[in-house]
């Protein structure tokens, strides 16, 4: 069994210099030229690194790039614009725009929205940050789930996380589409640093109306107005939206048995998006690195390295892969996926701050003993504060993660992922990553990895 070869690892100057390189690039969403270019480097790293059969794996999926994006108020004879971020994928206004009066979404009314530009609240979750470990507790129904949380400075005790989602997740508009209405004003009410640009919903999924984002204090003043008597409103939203080509990205080396470890994560994003996720990126690079230098016969088995195009449209990427290899996943070891390297940002004195600690570490991890306890001897070894060890299905059916439908496929797992509450919105840039957590966490995957030698698929498959 291959032991930590500490020469060998990537040091935190050079994966946050790779992150630094895609970040540069700008906006990466699927096709864009700027995840194009993100594709071709990533090739190019795995053949410098000497992997075999890099290769690129065409995927389909829906490009969209929003062009014009407003709304003009009229209220008390006067005109005014309130800037806006257009839903993605929502249908895009014709002409000069879409004219219709503006009515305040409420529960007990939804019918009031018919034929009308529904002005909605969408507020992120707030919930406690270890709320993950109670609902990890009623999954597996284990009485004490302490040993899954490793937080010895008890920083997450007490304290409140907001979630980059709001209740809806990515049905945002669904409720305003059934009502009838015939447009969406999405306000994003106590967001913090008040901001419009929030990529979501990134289903890839076309939606019947057209629909934009606005900031928290500009819907505040939208509802004073509409409190005040009739609003009219003409929203303009214009995109593109076409499917295309984009591309997976695969190198591969061989190991001790020509069972495999997958190594993943994804290489579009919603904004230039440094830490969603060319953070995830430079640490997938990190772990090509680290084993392309070690003997073959001292990797646990076949390595496959994989950056998956298309997150930001439904995933598109990675349920190709498997959709593509589907025949060779009963011969998978484990599905390593490693996604946000971030900072916790707080609000303070009326802007935002870094709060000193990195967001909550989350480990989605197959619920098979032995996993589980290599998992929590390399978060310690690592001292990877505020982690928490959860089971894949502690909010659904597969983790929230990139790699989450490898868990549906019946692929064991380890995903791990930080959820800050910026991580759809444009103020993801570079002094959001943390730094501290890039070595650390490369170091935590290639023990984990390291540890499954001498494993088969076999025995971890159809155990969880």
């Amino acid at each position: 069994m291959s032991t930590l070869q500490e020469a060998f690892v990537p040091d935190e100057r050079t994966i946050f210099d790779w992150i630094e390189t895609v970040f540069a690039r700008g906006v990466r969403r699927p096709g864009y030229a700027a995840d194009r270019w993100t594709e071709n480097f990533c090739r190019e790293k795995f053949l410098q690194f000497g992997l075999e059969q890099v290769r690129l794996e065409p995927v389909t999926l829906p490009y969209w790039e929003p062009l014009e994006s407003a709304i003009i108020v009229r209220a008390d004879g006067r005109e005014s614009r309130i800037p806006c971020f257009s839903l993605p994928h929502s249908a895009a206004t014709d002409g000069d725009g879409l004219d219709a009066p503006l009515v305040q979404w409420r529960d007990e009314t939804p019918g009031a929205v018919r034929g009308a530009l529904a002005l909605v609240d969408v507020p992120l979750m707030r919930a406690p940050a270890d709320l993950p470990l109670m609902l990890a507790g009623a999954v597996t129904r284990e009485a004490d789930t302490s040993w899954r949380r490793y937080d010895p400075a008890g920083t997450l005790a007490g304290a409140t996380q907001v979630l980059p989602f709001s209740h809806q997740l990515m049905a945002v508009m669904d409720a305003s589409i059934a009502a009838g209405a015939v447009g969406f004003v999405g306000v994003l009410s106590d967001y913090p640093g008040d901001s419009n640009r929030y990529y979501v919903p990134y289903d890839g999924v076309a939606r019947a109306i057209p629909g934009v984002w606005i900031s928290g204090s500009d819907g505040a003043r939208l509802r004073q107005l509409c409190d005040a008597g009739r609003v009219q409103v003409t929203l303009i939203s214009r995109a593109i939206r076409h499917d295309i080509t984009s591309y997976n990205v695969v190198g591969e080396i061989p190991g001790a048995d020509d069972d495999s470890v997958i190594v993943g994560s994804h290489h579009d994003g919603p904004w230039a998006s440094a830490v969603e996720d060319a953070s995830g990126v430079s640490m997938v690079l990190a772990q090509a690195s680290y084993w392309s230098r070690i003997a073959p016969a001292e990797r646990p088995h076949r390595l496959v390295f994989l950056l998956n195009a298309g997150h930001m449209a439904g995933g598109a990427g990675v349920h190709a892969f498997i959709d593509r290899h589907r025949t060779e996943l009963a011969r998978v070891v484990l599905e390593v996926h490693l996604e946000h390297a971030a900072i916790e940002m707080v609000e303070r004195d009326g802007g935002l701050a870094a709060s000193g600690h990195p967001e909550p570490r989350w480990w989605f991890t197959s619920r098979l003993a032995s996993l589980e306890a290599i998992v929590r001897e390399a978060i310690v070894a690592e001292q990877l504060e505020r982690s928490l060890i959860l089971p894949p299905e502690v909010f659904g059916p597969s983790p929230t993660t990139d790699g989450g439908p490898f868990h549906l496929a019946g692929v064991p797992l380890v995903n791990f992922l930080t959820a800050p509450f910026y991580l759809f919105d444009a103020i993801d840039t570079l002094d959001k990553i943390h730094r501290p957590s890039l070595a650390p966490v490369t170091r935590a995957a290639i023990r984990i990895i390291a540890s499954t030698h001498g494993v088969s698929a076999g025995r971890w498959q159809g155990q969880g």
